[in-house]
C-alpha cells in the first residue's frame, strides 16, 4: 500500500504561490485558512530559499497524540484527516504542529473559533468518496478520482511532490545526484546550448565564440 507524502524542493521554488491558490480554489477554503502557505527563508540576503509548507501527514503525527476527543484518522495510505462533525476547535492541534498546519477560520470580525481546518493531501473526510456532505466539508477528493493534490500537479516548476513516498523520494533522490551548480540547478546551460558535459566550460556571458 502506497504511503503519501509531501516533498519541497528548496532549490527549484520561485515563491510563486501558485501551490496556495490552486489549494483555495480547489477546495472553497474557509476565509482565514491557508491549508498550503510558503516560507522563505533569508528573504533578500544570500542564500535566500523558499519551501511550500502544509500538512506532511506525518507517521507520528502529534495532532493526533493531543487531541481529546480523537477526531484525527490516518487512512490506509497514510494521509491524516480529522472529523469535523467531532472537533470542538479545542486548539491543542494547532499548537502540536510543528508546520502550524490545523487553523481556524477567521469566522466574524473578531475572527471566533469554529472547527479547526487543515491539509487533507486531496483526500476528502469521514463521509462518501465525492459527496456533497464532503464536498462541503473538506473539498474535492481528488485521490478517490485517481488525481494526485492539486498543489503538486500545479506547481509550475515541480518543486513540490506529492504521492507514493517511496516514488517521490526517489525522484528527489535522483535531482540530488545529477543536477548542478548555480544556472544548471534549472538546466539553463542545457536550454541554450551551453555545453557543459563535452570537457567545454559553459560561454561566459559578454564574450564571443
Amino acid at each position: 500500500m502506497a504511503r503519501m507524502k509531501f516533498i519541497c524542493d528548496a532549490e527549484r521554488c520561485i515563491e510563486c504561490n501558485g501551490c496556495v491558490t490552486a489549494c483555495k480554489a480547489e477546495h472553497d477554503v474557509p476565509w482565514g485558512v491557508n491549508r498550503r502557505r510558503v516560507v522563505t527563508m533569508n528573504d533578500g540576503q544570500p542564500g535566500e530559499r523558499s519551501i511550500s509548507v502544509a500538512c506532511m501527514h506525518c507517521s507520528d503525527a502529534p495532532c493526533m497524540a493531543v487531541c481529546p476527543v480523537d477526531c484525527f484518522y490516518r487512512t490506509d495510505e497514510g494521509v491524516v484527516l480529522h472529523d469535523k462533525d467531532i472537533c470542538i476547535g479545542c486548539g491543542y492541534c494547532s499548537y502540536a504542529c510543528p508546520f502550524g498546519a490545523p487553523q481556524f477560520p477567521a469566522n466574524g470580525t473578531f475572527g471566533l473559533r469554529g472547527k479547526m481546518d487543515k491539509c487533507t493531501f486531496c483526500a476528502g473526510g469521514p463521509e462518501a468518496s465525492g459527496s456533497q456532505a464532503e464536498n462541503e466539508k473538506y473539498g474535492r477528493n481528488r485521490l478517490a478520482e485517481g488525481k494526485l493534490p492539486a498543489c503538486a500537479e500545479m506547481c509550475s516548476t515541480k518543486a513540490l511532490l506529492g504521492g507514493d513516498g517511496d516514488v517521490v523520494a526517489d525522484i528527489f533522490r535522483t535531482r540530488v545526484l545529477t543536477r548542478g551548480k548555480g544556472s544548471e540547478v534549472w538546466g539553463w546551460g542545457t536550454a541554450y546550448g551551453r555545453p557543459t558535459q563535452s570537457g567545454q566550460s559553459p560561454a561566459k556571458e559578454g564574450t564571443k565564440s
